[in-house]
């Protein structure tokens, strides 16, 4: 179906349209089916054919237009919209360039105001960069010309409806049963802890796991520049997003503004989405004003890494000595988990570490697992978590709450 063919007809549906009232979606429907019927009796198509033709005009004034079919379908993790013309998806870690297109590249425009608009942002020429999400709570990112070269570019990234369980990330052989039990300990225990790793590798969807672990009646706060978190097993749950400056500049609430305002919530834990710059000063400092068992994530290539990066991040925001910022970081997190992409486009946890202090003004981690790769078969990497020798050094928080550790696992 040629695009001149789509915007006719789309044209035809919203003449129908009396725009004075409301129009249900069965109404709107029933004019695609009657125009799309009107235009067949000139030009065939078969049953199939007719049916996605009247889905993608109901589609493109209720839904996402071509994009809609592309969010239904379970398989397709990421989409990907270079320019009206050219759309990518992954699906099941294997990217692929999709036959189909928006009809203009102002079609694709409208569509992106409209998502923008629905989660009260702004993107223009001014600010050609912002982010958002959709109603199920998949995460948008946009960037408009003059940024963007080629054109408008969306990329959308989907999360599952059920947000995926620890046992279902080891049953993936993403970690170990081991590893997951010990951390479930440490959670109940109220360890501050610190997902690190790289895009696309599953931070987000392990914050969610780990949080299940959280006890019912605990009350926690969590803040994000776009909503990502799909946190359910919490009733006592405050959840707070930021918001962009307007057109004239103001009224901009950053992350560093949610993590003060949230120290006044009486939260048992802060979860702070992924941190990017100077909030992570504001992070470090609310985890170590007793809010233990605090969660967050960051970029990095691997734990040790993610302690240089919090450390750039702090300084970004604060002229402090880089000792006195070691200190904060070591003093504030307890436990930091990596994760990779490997390349058979699995994602595995492949290093838990505890932060154990500063010695001779570095941050000392000690690896307690720590992903042993032993070798490759049928293109699948094999290979899994594996115990180290050491044992959890900070016990304090196990004492705490009642626990003690035989053989590395707390019981």
């Amino acid at each position: 179906m040629s695009d001149e063919t789509v915007l006719e007809l789309r044209n035809k549906v919203r003449a129908k349209i009396d725009f004075s009232g409301s129009l249900s979606d069965e109404s709107l429907m029933r004019i695609a089916e009657e125009i799309v019927f009107e235009w067949c009796d000139l030009h065939p198509l078969t049953a199939t054919e007719k049916v996605k033709l009247v889905r993608r005009l109901f589609h493109s004034f209720r839904g996402l237009d071509i994009l809609q079919p592309l969010m239904e379908d379970a398989s397709i993790s990421e989409i990907m919209i270079n320019h009206h013309a050219e759309i990518f998806v992954e699906r099941r870690g294997r990217m692929s360039l999709l036959p189909v297109s928006f009809e203009s590249r102002e079609r694709l425009e409208d569509l992106i105001q409209t998502v923008v608009a629905s989660v009260n942002r702004v993107v223009n020429e001014s600010t050609p960069i912002v982010d958002a999400r959709l109603k199920d709570g998949s995460r948008v990112h946009v960037v408009l010309p003059p940024v963007a070269l080629k054109g408008p570019c969306m990329t959308i990234r989907k999360f599952p409806d059920q947000p995926l369980t620890m046992e279902e990330l080891v049953a993936f052989h993403s970690l170990s049963q081991e590893a997951a039990s010990f951390l479930k300990e440490l959670v109940g225990a109220q360890y501050n802890m610190f997902i690190s790793g790289g895009t696309g590798t599953g931070k987000t969807t392990f914050l969610n796991a780990l949080s299940q672990f959280i006890q019912p009646d605990e009350r926690i706060v969590t803040i994000e520049d776009s909503a990502e978190l799909q946190i359910r097993s919490i009733p006592n749950l405050v959840a707070m997003e930021t918001r962009n400056a307007n057109t004239e500049g103001k009224g901009e609430i950053t992350i560093r503004d949610l993590i003060r305002a949230s120290l006044r919530m009486r939260p048992n834990r802060i979860i702070v989405g992924e941190v990017r710059g100077g909030e992570a000063l504001d992070m470090l400092q609310a985890l170590n004003t007793g809010h233990a068992g605090s969660m967050s994530t960051g970029h990095s290539n691997g734990a040790k890494d993610m302690m240089a990066r919090l450390e750039s991040m702090v300084l970004s925001a604060a002229e402090l000595p880089v000792i006195v910022i070691r200190q904060q970081i070591a003093s504030a997190i307890d436990i930091v988990i990596h994760l990779s992409r490997f390349r058979d486009r699995t994602r595995k946890v492949t290093e838990i570490c505890e932060v154990i202090g500063v010695e001779d003004g570095e941050i000392l981690l000690n690896p307690l697992f720590i992903f042993e790769e032993e070798g490759e078969r049928n293109g699948r990497v094999l290979g899994g978590l594996k115990r180290t020798a050491n044992s959890v050094m900070r016990m304090d928080k196990l004492t705490l709450a009642g626990k003690r550790m035989v053989e590395g696992v707390a019981i």
